[in-house]
């Protein structure tokens, strides 16, 4: 049993990898803003649902995007205005990157513990 709990991905993680993947592809912001819509409404619909679990790992994943809007803005910073093409995927992944970071405040502000 307690193999199986090891074998187990955190939920958070699980998140930051489905959103990570999307953000891969060029998602636009407001479909990865569903998207942690989704992520929230199944982990609230799972059987074993605890609201202030939920919370919680709406704390830890706003914590992780948060991180990641800093180091998209940081990368934004250091790129040579003269590549069009690399400022303009820069400014995408940090809109998508910020979009996601919203939709995980306004989630945790709507669940309930």
């Amino acid at each position: 049993m307690a193999a199986r709990r090891a074998a187990r991905v955190r939920p958070v993680d699980a998140a930051i990898v489905r959103l990570m993947a999307l953000a891969a592809k060029g998602v636009q912001p407001p479909r990865m803003a569903r998207e942690v819509e989704v992520i929230v409404a199944e982990w609230l619909r799972a059987p074993e649902a605890d609201p202030s679990e939920a919370k919680g790992w709406l704390d830890e994943l706003r914590e992780q995007i948060a991180i990641g809007v800093g180091d998209a803005e940081e990368q934004l910073s250091d790129i040579d205005s003269s590549e069009p093409a690399a400022v303009k995927q820069a400014q995408a992944t940090l809109a998508a990157l910020v979009a996601t970071r919203d939709a995980a405040e306004r989630a945790r502000a709507a669940v309930r513990a």
